[in-house]
């Protein structure tokens, strides 16, 4: 926004420590004059001393006279002094600002990467210059993350519309196919790109601030989820293994019941190929309600559960199974951090992975709804 420029906040400050001390200085003096006054003769007199000799005694009029000047000097000298000192005392303490001000045109121009790093002991400039900094970021981190996704997101979906078009073209070359089985393959293309656009529309979703705050109980949501993919665990020879007892969270029900139906159906596809378990766990602490899924797998290092949470990570575990679209556990982190929870994995010594969700406990006054 184009703004007229008007006085700066350097020389404000400078006329501000100028007018303290000039009526700092006025004051005392007034209280000097006023005091010294109150003592002395209007008039002029003469008294005569114990010696005899005759000594002239001066009025307010001669003192008057005789301390103007140099008063006036003082004042003058003052008001330098308050000027140069307070423009420079002024310059000192706003240097901070200086480097906030390059931080954030930098910021502005694109480059995230730059940090105001103001040294010195703890004050209201460092408190905002770290404040600056950790904004930078995670704007950086979240740009970092948008590009990857944008990439990612556009290979995915290309990949879909790439095998369709082929398909079409070797039908069209090659009139003798077999219609049913090219209908079949199309079909099965058109839904994993159907899948994969509602994904993406769903981790959008999540990763909005949730402002609903509806209680919550995750033990329900687990055992809903568990019911509906038991059809799924069983043709894959999955047992589960619960132990829910209750744990009131607040928050979104539609996104909270994809969390859980994410994380159970993520623990039964990557899972041994038969005689896999999947466990469940929930709980209350003091202040917040916890969500356990572990299943069995193939092992993993701890580089590659770090990166499990980002979109479209197909590493072995997709691909092995075949399943998937590499989101599941992107929007199970969407949704946790919208809830403002943790959501942390820890690989299992003998192959797995353990999903463990941290949300806050709902206020003792609310209720779940019923079952």
């Amino acid at each position: 926004m184009a703004r007229s420029r008007g006085m700066s906040v350097r020389a404000r400050l400078a006329l501000s420590y100028a007018g303290v001390i000039v009526l700092t200085g006025a004051a005392l003096l007034t209280v000097v004059w006023a005091f010294l006054l109150r003592y002395v003769p209007s008039g002029s007199g003469w008294m005569q001393g114990a010696d005899g000799t005759v000594r002239v005694v001066p009025s307010q009029g001669d003192l008057v006279r005789a301390f103007t000047p140099p008063t006036v000097a003082m004042f003058a000298l003052l008001v330098v002094c308050g000027l140069v000192g307070g423009w420079f005392l002024a310059g000192r303490m706003l240097r901070p600002l200086g480097r906030l001000h390059e931080a954030a045109g930098l910021a502005a121009s694109g480059s995230l990467s730059h940090r105001v790093s103001l040294p010195g002991r703890g004050d209201e400039f460092t408190d905002l210059a770290d404040a600056f900094d950790r904004m930078l970021a995670e704007l950086e981190r979240h740009v970092g993350e948008q590009q990857r996704f944008a990439a990612n997101a556009s290979h995915e979906l290309r990949t879909p519309l790439a095998i369709t078009r082929t398909m079409l073209e070797v039908a069209a070359a090659d009139p003798s196919i077999d219609r049913e089985e090219l209908i079949a393959r199309l079909t099965a293309v058109n839904t994993r790109a159907i899948g994969l656009t509602e994904s993406l529309l769903l981790l959008s979703r999540a990763d909005r601030a949730v402002r609903e705050s509806t209680p919550v109980d995750l033990a329900l949501l687990a055992e809903d989820a568990i019911e509906t993919l038991a059809p799924l665990a069983a043709s894959r020879g999955v047992v589960f293994d619960t132990e829910l007892s209750s744990a009131v969270t607040a928050g979104s029900p539609t996104l909270l019941q994809q969390l859980a139906t994410n994380l159970v159906h993520n623990a039964i596809v990557h899972n041994l190929p038969s005689g896999g378990g999947v466990a469940v766990r929930t709980s209350s602490e003091a202040e917040a309600v916890v969500l356990v899924v572990g299943n069995n797998g193939a092992e993993l290092s701890e580089q590659e559960v770090a990166h499990l949470t980002e979109p479209f990570q197909h590493g072995a575990r997709t691909t092995e199974h075949g399943e998937g679209v590499g989101l599941g556990l992107a929007i199970a982190a969407s949704i946790v951090r919208a809830h403002d929870g943790t959501l942390s994995l820890a690989p299992l010594a003998g192959g797995g992975l353990v999903a463990t969700v941290r949300l806050p406990a709902a206020p003792a006054r609310e209720k779940p709804p019923a079952a």
